[in-house]
């Protein structure tokens, strides 16, 4: 197969060019946004009893110091806020901002943790404290400093290059998403690599909401139960959620050979990351359970499938992500959870996992629908650059 590129070097320099001057959306701030969304969840969870406990939502900050902790206390809050910290003095330094960049980024860091300790005042299964509130400020200002000193070393700059000679100026969506991918499937899934399993729990939600009102009676009944998957249709859903994030990549590389590497990349991450999902669900002696003759097909069909979709046009590649990803919901959502899945649902909701279980979990839900609106925008909406750039494979 022949290396196909587009229009040589003169369209990586432009490329490089318009990224330096701006040209190019950084992920940054998008990703900053999930991870201020993950520690909203995490604080705030679960959501229940809010009442006016009668002392000063800010009594905490001169409460006297906790007499206990641990130092998983003091390494979770760290390492919480520091994330937010980076990310938020990476998109301040890709904006321009670099004089600022670390003051703008521990202080809305801090804000948000003020915030949430706050509204835990409110709430009678949180306690507030003024050590976890300090705690998350220093997170911050230390992955704040880290984006910095990587700005000073250059590594910002480089990136910003490796970018514009892998990606196309309009990836921040594709990007975004294949970042969070790996942090999806740390969810358990009933399915491996099955994200967006929820017709039963969205069944049981709206049933839960209408009871006692005549609106129960509107929803739908099922005639026949959740049967599972056959063997058949368990293969084509792994082989379709290997395939997912690999044509999800193809949207957005220049190269075939760029492809290539995202393909294994993806692959290795995904058999990783679910082998880790199971680890932490299962115990360490299980991580490699779920692993059966299925699962193994559907990853070397996967395999294979993205393999021979490398020469596929991006637009192509955008059109067979939005099949592959209808097909692949649709199959997922006719099997049930099964016995072991829902057991272990309990424990991440309601054992060590509770305030991780958040992010996992909504983005284990929603990661495919939202690649699917990401999809349907990009088919439908043709960039003007796009006439000057020639399509992978074209």
């Amino acid at each position: 197969m022949p290396p196909v590129s587009l229009q040589g070097g003169k369209e990586l320099h432009e490329a490089e060019r318009s990224e330096n001057d701006g040209g190019v959306q950084s992920a940054s701030w998008p990703l900053a946004l999930a991870t201020m969304c993950l520690i909203v969840y995490a604080s705030l969870y679960p959501f229940a009893e809010w009442r006016n406990q009668g002392i000063s939502p800010l009594h905490f900050l001169t409460a006297p110091l906790p007499r206990y902790w641990t130092g998983f206390d003091v390494g979770v809050n760290l390492a919480g806020y520091a994330p937010l910290g980076f990310l938020l003095a990476l998109a301040a330094l890709r904006s321009g901002r670099i004089r600022w960049a670390v003051s703008v980024a521990v202080l809305a860091a801090g804000g948000l943790s003020l915030a949430m300790e706050t509204l835990q005042s409110y709430l009678p299964s949180r306690v507030p404290s003024n050590v976890d509130f300090a705690l998350n400020t220093a997170g911050a200002w230390l992955g704040a400093c880290s984006a910095w000193l990587l700005e000073k070393a250059g590594a910002i700059a480089r990136w910003s290059r490796v970018r514009a000679r892998w990606f196309v100026r309009d990836a921040r969506g594709a990007l975004v998403l294949l970042a969070l991918w790996p942090v999806a499937l740390l969810f358990p899934a009933s399915v491996p690599l099955g994200l967006g399993q929820v017709i039963e729990r969205l069944e049981y939600w709206l049933a839960e909401m209408l009871a006692d009102t005549p609106f129960l009676e509107w929803l739908p009944v099922r005639d026949i139960e959740l049967q599972p998957l056959v063997p058949g249709a368990e293969v084509i859903c792994v082989a379709l959620g290997a395939l997912i994030p690999c044509l999800l990549a193809y949207g957005v590389v220049r190269t075939w050979p760029q492809r290539v590497v995202m393909l294994m990349v993806a692959l290795a991450g995904g058999v990783t990351l679910t082998a880790l999902s199971a680890a932490l669900s299962y115990g360490p002696d299980h991580a490699w359970a779920w692993l059966d003759f299925p699962v193994q097909v559907g990853l070397i069909m996967g395999g294979v499938l993205a393999l021979l979709l490398l020469p596929v046009p991006r637009r192509a590649s955008a059109a067979l992500l939005l099949v592959a990803l209808c097909v692949h919901l649709s199959l997922l959502n006719q099997a049930p959870a099964g016995p072991y899945f829902a057991e272990t649902l309990q424990i991440w909701e309601q054992g060590r996992f509770v305030r991780f279980n958040g992010l996992a979990q909504w983005l284990g839900w929603l990661w495919p629908f939202a690649a699917l609106v990401y999809v349907l925008v990009r088919l439908s909406v043709r960039k003007s650059g796009d006439t000057r750039e020639s399509k992978i494979g074209a």
